[in-house]
């Protein structure tokens, strides 16, 4: 095992470790789900908490030919780190740093004209092309073109190819409800996909790329394939629902493993009141341990009486409320000591949680848990070595 965070490999106060094998196995597991497709591994969000530049080296050991990024920030920091494999970054206001971003030879997305006049003027000051790839919305509502824009966007960054300041790279576009399966939007969102592509392929755009995919479409739905596909969250592990399937259906592993030491164990009597409120109070004579990690640090504050924690082999639940920079677990009478661990979440394989287990509690998504925890846990990365 090699450790590739420059931090302590002695017990923390907490830390979320990385299985950086895990993750190459991860993506070589979606290769081969979307065999004829090239992958992108969306390492947007530090990498959904993983960390982007650890993990985004380990997709493309292990054969990702993209990375995606939401902030041109993301994308930027990819290429300050050496990282030069084509990066697709989709979240732009106006006035961001496209000239920077042309002259790193990073793929822009453009939902609008103004970003198409934004980009164009970056390219003339960079004097160079700028790679872009154009955003259908197809039914999300969210970031994308709409179809009765289409036309226009299409026209005018053809224009824009013909004078030498774009080269439209991509089409794409974002599924809504791709993770409950049959629902009609999926259907109905490909067909536009296939109309809105057809018709800027008649008007003479010959795209690298055409992509609709994320996680749960790669997995689930390979007519939605075509040249590329953008599996986001299965990256890490983590299943994108329930309603699919667990990571194991699709031979994904959980990635990062979240635990803290215990700062304290003590005994209590009956009645005893735990953390703000006293939303718990002891039923009995017990033991209490004190988990050194709080909302600040990303534990969900709504995992209060809920959130699942494994502890000297049992399963325990958060007793009473989740604050800033601790929780409380009620041991029962066992006496695990100060400084054993507490796991909160990782792949299961011991009995602890997962991070779908900590979602259910929260009612949430398992997206959110992982990408949550905060800067004061150290990431350490491990299995760094490309055996793994």
């Amino acid at each position: 095992m090699s450790e590739t965070a420059a931090v302590p490999t002695a017990p923390l106060r907490a830390r979320a470790e990385i299985d950086l094998a895990a993750l190459r196995a991860n993506v070589r597991t979606l290769r081969a789900r979307a065999q004829g497709a090239a992958l992108m591994a969306v390492v947007k969000s530090d990498a959904y908490g993983h960390g982007a530049v650890p993990c985004a080296r380990a997709a493309v050991e292990a054969g990702a030919t993209w990375l995606g990024t939401a902030t041109p920030e993301e994308a930027l920091a990819l290429r300050a780190a050496g990282l030069d494999t084509r990066v697709l970054c989709w979240l732009w206001v106006p006035g961001g740093p496209w000239r920077e971003a042309v002259e790193a030879d990073i793929d822009v997305s453009l939902s609008g004209m103004w970003a198409l006049r934004e980009v164009t003027e970056a390219a003339r000051r960079a004097g160079r092309p700028a790679r872009v790839q154009l955003k259908a919305d197809t039914g999300l509502g969210r970031n994308g073109c709409q179809p009765a824009d289409w036309p226009e966007l299409v026209g005018e960054a053809l224009r824009a190819e013909r004078e030498g300041l774009v080269r439209i790279t991509g089409l794409w576009s974002h599924f809504a409800c791709a993770d409950e399966p049959g629902h009609p939007s999926i259907a109905a969102q490909l067909d536009r996909f296939r109309e809105m592509v057809a018709h800027a392929e008649r008007q003479g755009v010959r795209p690298e790329v055409r992509h609709i995919a994320n996680s749960p479409a790669t997995l689930t739905l390979p007519e939605t394939h075509f040249d590329l596909v953008r599996p986001g969250i299965a990256v890490y592990g983590v299943s994108p629902s329930p309603e699919i399937g667990t990571p194991a259906d699709f031979g994904l592993r959980p990635v990062m493993t979240l635990s803290a030491s215990l700062a304290l164990v003590k005994h209590v009597p009956a009645g005893h009141g735990v953390s703000y409120g006293h939303h718990y109070v002891t039923p009995g004579a017990t033991t209490l341990g004190l988990v050194p990690v709080g909302y600040a640090d990303g534990i969900p504050r709504h995992a209060s009486g809920t959130g699942p924690v494994l502890v000297d082999g049992k399963w325990r639940i958060v007793a009473g409320r989740v604050a800033m920079d601790q929780f409380v677990v009620d041991l029962g009478g066992d006496e695990p000591g100060a400084g054993a661990e507490a796991v909160l979440f990782g792949p299961g394989d011991r009995g602890e949680p997962t991070a779908e287990d900590w979602a259910q509690a929260c009612g949430t998504i398992a997206y959110e848990i992982v990408t949550r925890i905060g800067t004061r846990v150290p990431r350490v990365h491990v299995n760094g070595n490309q055996e793994g």
